[in-house]
């Protein structure tokens, strides 16, 4: 098996990537594709208490297990499957149980801060930046964690202020400049989304003939 190609795509919250992850995933045949997702390595954190964990900054680079997301992506790059671990934030910490994944011709790696960290940069064949305005991106945060994680919206909108937009502008968008494509307004941008498509197609054939 040669050697993946390796697609990030990275936005702020709420901006639609984990949309364009999925879209570029269904254009492609399934046997192909598979997607990592950086919130399934944030730290284990069983060595805390519940309370301790509420308070834990996920927006910031130190929440992720990022030396276990470089082990597991350079696995896969090796034609060795992983055990991708489970996080559930309802309890704001990893499950026992793990996700088995195979190695694929295109692995595609989505997150906010994946750009931010030079190794994992290192890796990605494309890097893709979802660039979606603020306002969107607040109310689109507010409905996801109000109906899958049974977030009250006051507790939603402080964290937003105190937590989320600070370490956006600090982490987030400043990896903009190191994209190699920026797609506005997530997944309702078709045309970018097709002409990624396309593109990925081109690359994974083009693999496949020097095979």
């Amino acid at each position: 098996m040669s050697k993946p190609i390796l697609i990030g795509i990275t936005g702020g919250t709420g901006s639609g990537k984990s949309t364009v992850a999925q879209e570029i995933y269904k254009g492609l045949p399934e046997e192909q594709i598979c997607i990592i997702e950086q919130d399934s390595y944030y730290k284990d954190q069983s060595h805390l208490s519940f309370e301790e964990r509420v308070k834990t900054n996920y927006d910031h680079p130190d929440a992720f297990d990022t030396e276990l997301l470089l082990s597991h992506l350079k696995q896969l790059s090796d034609g060795k499957s992983i055990d991708k671990p489970i996080y559930d934030f309802g309890i704001h910490n990893r499950v026992k149980e793990t996700i088995k994944v195979e190695p694929k011709d295109i692995i595609i790696l989505e997150g906010i801060l994946i750009l931010a960290e030079p190794e994992i940069r290192k890796m990605l064949d494309i890097k893709i930046f979802v660039d979606t305005d603020a306002d969107v991106r607040i109310v689109r945060r507010i409905q996801r964690d109000i109906k899958e994680r049974k977030r009250t919206l006051d507790s939603v909108i402080d964290q937003y202020i105190s937590i989320v937009r600070p370490m956006h502008l600090q982490f987030v968008e400043p990896t903009k400049r190191y994209a190699d494509i920026i797609i506005p307004e997530g997944g309702y941008n078709k045309v970018a989304i097709d002409i990624m498509i396309a593109k990925v197609k081109e690359i994974a054939a083009s693999k496949q003939n020097k095979n």
